[in-house]
């Protein structure tokens, strides 16, 4: 791409002045030099400190437990990070009983003896995270996000902006005294 025709503004906000395009990806280059497109520059979070998580690559960290479905991190202009998960049921009967509540109990999800052993279950995920990385909290879920429910994408992307409206109180309580 040479730039936009008859519009240098446009151009300038998408060539920079080396000559490299901005597409809005983010990629990493393994030691073999192989690139690997890694998410969105605008799914960025970018939190009230400055520091940028990269919610994509954390999602897909914390989703290699079993125990979740889907996950959305979130802290946006925020001190610290919470994450919202939809619970596997399978693994949610086990892990309920394990922790010692009901999994039938839909309180049971926001239990704190089993907020604090799935904070531990997402630390161990993302280990690899800076430490300004760490989740705080989290939101256990049952309901899956489904395009159904407008939640998702009809190529099955979250959509962000529609789960955080949808959860905003939740969300909100979450960040009480934090």
């Amino acid at each position: 791409m040479l730039g936009y025709w008859n519009n240098p503004e446009a151009t300038a906000a998408m060539i920079d002045k080396d000559g490299w395009l901005n597409t809005g990806d983010t990629a990493s280059i393994n030691a073999s030099g192989h690139i690997t497109i890694t998410g969105r520059l605008k799914e960025i979070i970018v939190m009230s400190n400055g520091e940028k998580v990269p919610p994509a690559d954390m999602e897909n960290a914390i989703i290699r437990d079993r125990l979740f479905d889907q996950v959305m991190v979130v802290g946006e202009g925020r001190s610290a990070l919470v994450v919202l998960a939809v619970v596997n049921p399978e693994q949610w009967q086990i892990f309920a009983q394990q922790v010692g509540v009901r999994a039938d109990m839909p309180e049971s999800l926001h239990d704190t003896r089993v907020e604090q052993r799935v904070l531990q279950r997402i630390a161990d995920q993302i280990k690899e995270f800076p430490g300004y990385a760490k989740v705080r909290r989290v939101l256990l879920l049952s309901e899956p996000w489904s395009i159904e429910n407008g939640l998702q994408t009809p190529t099955l992307k979250l959509k962000r902006a529609r789960v955080f409206a949808h959860y905003e109180k939740e969300i909100a309580n979450l960040y009480e005294g934090h």
